[in-house]
């Protein structure tokens, strides 16, 4: 089997696993990856990450042009800017609208440059600080150019009031960073006004050291 061949195949398994999870729902959210040539696969607009079919994945040329399959998500200029300001950290890139991220990106107290407390070690390991961006409509360029304004310094975003966008070297990492970013967010709505014990600051420098995390 080729790369391609292979990469359709997981990236069709993966969104059905998101789908049957609940991580996702109707037909929201969507997914891209980097061949080596630098081609990317793109799941099409409109569909339903349960149904996805292999051979009508969007294929796109290194410059964003459509080579064969479907249309591909309106979402690219989040895509497109995250594979230009990451460079080659970023080999996959996830965006759902999962729902107790997106309950998190709507409190006043949630804090826009870092919106997940430090609850557990892992959120700080797969994601770094996680930054919340304004509300855009979904599809606007202007989401590409918020992302472009972090210079690459964040692999993960969440979206006001729409959901979060994490991207990883590859599709299983991004898809872990994901599911690690809607646990921390619920675990935090569970905690709310508990008073939870946090990782202490001395305790998450410790982690950020010891793994060499991004923490800008």
């Amino acid at each position: 089997m080729s790369e391609e061949a292979r990469l359709r195949e997981t990236i069709c398994a993966m969104a059905r696993s998101i789908f049957d999870r609940g991580l996702t729902g109707g037909a929201s959210g969507n997914i891209s990856a980097r061949l080596s040539d630098g081609r990317l696969l793109v799941t099409p607009t409109g569909s339903s990450l349960g149904t996805l079919d292999p051979g009508r994945l969007s294929l796109l040329d290194m410059q964003g042009r459509l080579i064969s399959g479907d249309a591909p998500t309106k979402e690219m200029p989040l895509h497109s800017a995250f594979y230009e300001t990451r460079g080659a950290k970023s080999g996959a890139i996830v965006h759902l609208h999962s729902t107790h991220s997106v309950a998190l990106s709507m409190l006043p107290e949630t804090d826009p440059g870092n919106v997940l407390p430090p609850l557990t070690p892992y959120s700080v390991m797969r994601l770094g600080k996680v930054k919340l961006l304004p509300y855009f409509r979904p599809g606007d360029a202007a989401i590409g150019e918020a992302i472009r304004g972090l210079a690459g310094k964040r692999s993960a975003v969440l979206l006001a009031n729409h959901g979060p966008v994490v991207a990883a070297k590859d599709l299983e990492a991004a898809l872990h960073a994901m599911e690690e970013l809607e646990e921390t967010a619920r675990l935090a709505l569970l905690t709310r006004g508990m008073s939870p014990r946090m990782l202490t600051p001395a305790q998450v420098r410790d982690i950020v050291d010891h793994f060499n995390i991004e923490w800008e």
